[in-house]
């Protein structure tokens, strides 16, 4: 065998081993929120009943704390809205970096619950929305609305793209298969999470826990272990330098490119985003009576404020690794 082959052996086998092993980039704890993220105080493009307001503004009306190792984004709670005026104000952060091939850790202590609630933690690409409309692709790995669990994971993409209906190795449930954000009113492909203590009061119950997501250029994986689950892997409960995923368990959900380019899909880096919105396109349909919510959901939003006491965000830290 000549040197080189020998050489290029060894490295096939260096690379396959190192596949699932990414080294910290980025941590995100208590004040590195108001450094090195943004408030988007901009409309909703999911048509919320909502004022996202400055960084200044919701740092003054305490609608944003950091300090330690907490992070704090809630909503208003105290104020009656006019039928005429803005919606009920919340935050909207969006990190400065951006991230290509990468894992990210969401380490969530509690979450926004509440009839009318849509919060989600995700990641978009650059120019999300433009003149309106979705046109970049959208990753959402935590996402619910009106306390209705579990969690729904799921991918938005501008053009053909679907997922395939068996052969997926994941332990959550899949509900549409088309990820195109122009069929389907925008619901993009979705996996529901097989456990109620994924999202909401069963999440906030059990002290939170760990979502990851790892993106390639081949697939989408997203895992959830819950702060009391045994399973937790050490490098993730840690927060450690480097997490290996061909040590993690089976994935909540996955996506692999075999009916979507995911490669060219999801080419560009994209940017992480925790909001939370009331209403709109999702939280204001007809999911909000099904939840067993009381009368309309702006009528609700509007006049009664003490119902989103906890309305609130409580982050430990956001680690991504590359």
């Amino acid at each position: 065998m000549r040197t080189s082959d020998i050489f290029l052996t060894i490295s096939s086998l260096v690379v396959g081993s190192l596949a699932g092993t990414y080294n910290i980039d980025k941590t995100y704890i208590g004040e590195d929120f108001l450094n090195t993220w943004t408030h988007e105080a901009i409309s909703d493009p999911t048509h919320g009943r909502v004022d996202y307001v400055t960084q200044a503004t919701a740092l003054a009306e305490n609608l944003t704390y950091a300090n330690g190792d907490t992070l704090i984004m809630r909503a208003d709670a105290t104020t009656v809205l006019s039928a005429s005026g803005p919606g009920r104000k919340s935050v909207r952060l969006q990190s400065q970096d951006s991230f290509g091939t990468h894992i990210v850790i969401f380490d969530v202590r509690h979450m926004p619950v509440g009839c009318g609630t849509w919060p989600a933690a995700w990641e978009t690409g650059p120019n999300w929305p433009a003149n309106g409309e979705v046109d970049v692709v959208s990753t959402y790995v935590i996402e619910g609305v009106n306390d209705q669990g579990p969690n729904l994971v799921s991918l938005h993409v501008a053009t053909t793209c679907s997922m395939p209906s068996s052969g997926r190795d994941m332990s959550g449930t899949a509900g549409s298969l088309n990820c195109d954000v122009n069929t389907d009113g925008n619901s993009g492909c979705g996996v529901n999470n097989p456990t109620s203590n994924s999202f909401g009061h069963d999440f906030n119950n059990a002290g939170g826990g760990w979502y990851a997501m790892e993106r390639t250029s081949d697939e989408v994986k997203v895992w959830f272990w819950s702060r009391q689950d045994s399973t937790v892997p050490g490098d993730v409960q840690s927060g450690a330098d480097e997490v290996n995923t061909n040590n993690w368990n089976q994935p909540v959900a996955y996506f692999p490119s075999t009916d979507c380019d995911i490669g060219n899909e999801f080419g560009k880096n994209n940017n992480l985003i925790f909001d939370l919105t009331f209403c709109g396109d999702w939280a204001g349909g007809s999911s909000y009576a099904a939840a067993g919510c009381s009368g309309t959901c702006v009528d609700w939003v509007n006049n009664h404020p003490s119902s989103f006491h906890d309305s609130y965000w409580d982050v430990a830290a956001v680690r991504v690794y590359t």
